[in-house]
């Protein structure tokens, strides 16, 4: 059974979803993909313990903390590809980014590959299901764009501004699918 909770975020509305004991989605209103891989049936629970300790996550994230993962049971839904995208992600240090490029080649070490495209990456990290907790948002572009956030980029730049990152270094695209 799936189970979604509301929360109320600086950035706006957040949907969390868990499936028994392990958090499977947190999505932005109108982020792109919302919802992806949920069934049609889902049940509002306010007191599972899951979604309690994703709040909680939360909470302690935009209070400016530093929470770790590693006390969220996560298990987003995909393919071993965007598993391992994901798990990169997983690693990118609070108020750091990286490069498409980047994740793109430590994604082809962690699959044993010579070399990894940029833009398969890129499809990956936007089909996170798990946004600000999969810091997706830490990924910006080889040069220096703010390009691919599937919550918006005004989401985006005020995510890594609350990290301590100095956006004012990179470009915000004038057109694009995540503006």
């Amino acid at each position: 059974m799936y189970y979604l909770m509301n929360y109320s975020s600086p950035i706006g509305p957040l949907t969390l979803a868990a499936k028994d004991d392990a958090l499977v989605g947190l999505w932005m209103e109108n982020q792109k993909y919302y919802g992806a891989g949920l069934p049609e049936e889902v049940n509002e629970n306010q007191q599972l313990p899951v979604l309690i300790q994703a709040t909680s996550w939360l909470d302690a994230y935009f209070a400016g903390e530093q929470p770790a993962l590693a006390h969220l049971p996560l298990k987003p839904s995909g393919n071993e590809f965007r598993q391992t995208v994901w798990r990169v992600l997983c690693q990118i240090p609070y108020g750091e980014v990286l490069t498409y490029k980047e994740v793109a080649n430590r994604t082809a070490r962690k699959l044993n590959k010579v070399s990894m495209s940029a833009q398969a990456v890129g499809g990956a990290i936007g089909h996170n299901p798990l946004s600000i907790i999969v810091p997706c948002h830490r990924v910006v572009g080889t040069n220096g764009s703010l390009t691919g956030y599937a919550g918006g980029i005004a989401k985006k730049i005020h995510l890594l501004q609350h990290e301590g990152v100095d956006t004012s270094k990179f470009l915000i695209p004038t057109k694009g699918t995540a503006l």
